[in-house]
């Protein structure tokens, strides 16, 4: 049996908003296995959402880069030591020529990224430096690029550079582009996503493992109103069905206007713009967590 800490019972606390005694009456049956637990406390319904476990990190921000054209983007996450630094316009700057540099150069980690060129020196040697101008130690955390074909993207950056977010859309007619009515609309699903941070973009994308475990956490809260089965798994679809209204993108009511979804917002600028506009996918950051 494992231990049952005060810690742990804590942090599942904070991840769930449950009532404390509960919390450890899960952990209980669980056998100490927090994650586990989360499952038990969400089929007794104590549980309606879970917030993301935070890790202690470094201070730092994300960046966010596109090309003038919108078609090639980037995101970057930079830590420092203090949160004056993570602040300051050099060291944000800073962050986003990194971005820069990843949609320019595209390079295939971290390592990848100090070995390529910038402003005439190479990434890791203008790390070196600014190390030393600013006085902290600094780390590129990650990075991700992103690109498309037809179509173009926004960046957006919330908290000061603590959450982060790049939406990426597709045209059917390339020479639509990334007009001013367009850019309103991305910018809009971007501060969209950082506001409700939607797990995929269409239930499509949802991974089978995460549709499988929400099914079953479902299955097992209908089972306890004692119904037939029948009646059981229809709740359990209906439960899955107002899932995917929560927490897929294109499905979600937009934070701006709950009487429209971010597909029917999507087709009301295609249909101004005289195309098929899409929100193909998106990349969102928080900073200090785990990629």
């Amino acid at each position: 049996m494992a231990q049952i800490t005060a810690a742990l019972v804590k942090q599942l606390r904070e991840m769930t908003d449950s009532p404390m005694m509960e919390c450890k009456k899960a952990l209980v049956e669980a056998d100490g296995d927090i994650e586990k637990a989360v499952d038990v406390l969400r089929t007794m319904g104590i549980a309606k959402a879970v917030k993301r476990a935070g890790r202690d990190t470094n201070e730092g921000t994300i960046a966010t880069y596109v090309s003038e054209d919108g078609k090639t983007g980037a995101i970057l996450e930079l830590s420092c030591e203090t949160d004056f630094v993570g602040t300051n316009p050099k060291f944000t700057g800073f962050a986003a020529d990194l971005a820069k540099v990843v949609a320019e150069q595209n390079p295939a980690d971290v390592e990848a990224l100090k070995a390529c060129s910038m402003n005439g020196e190479t990434v890791e040697s203008a790390l070196t430096e600014m190390i030393h101008v600013i006085g902290e130690n600094m780390k590129v955390l990650r990075f991700q690029r992103v690109a498309v074909e037809n179509g173009a993207m926004t960046g957006y950056i919330h908290l000061g550079g603590k959450l982060a977010d790049i939406v990426v859309c597709e045209f059917s007619k390339p020479e639509t582009g990334a007009t001013d009515e367009f850019k309103t609309f991305a910018h809009d699903v971007a501060m969209h996503i950082a506001a409700t941070a939607p797990v995929a973009t269409t239930r499509e994308d949802v991974p089978a493992a995460t549709v499988e475990h929400e099914m079953s956490i479902y299955k097992a809260q209908a089972a306890e109103s004692g119904k037939p089965e029948a009646i059981q798994e229809r709740m359990a679809q209906g439960r899955l069905e107002k899932y995917f209204k929560e927490f897929v993108l294109c499905e979600q009511e937009f934070v701006k206007d709950s009487s429209v979804t971010i597909d029917v917002l999507a087709k009301k600028v295609s249909k101004s713009l005289g195309d098929d506009i899409k929100v193909k996918t998106f990349v969102l950051y928080r900073f200090g967590e785990e990629a």
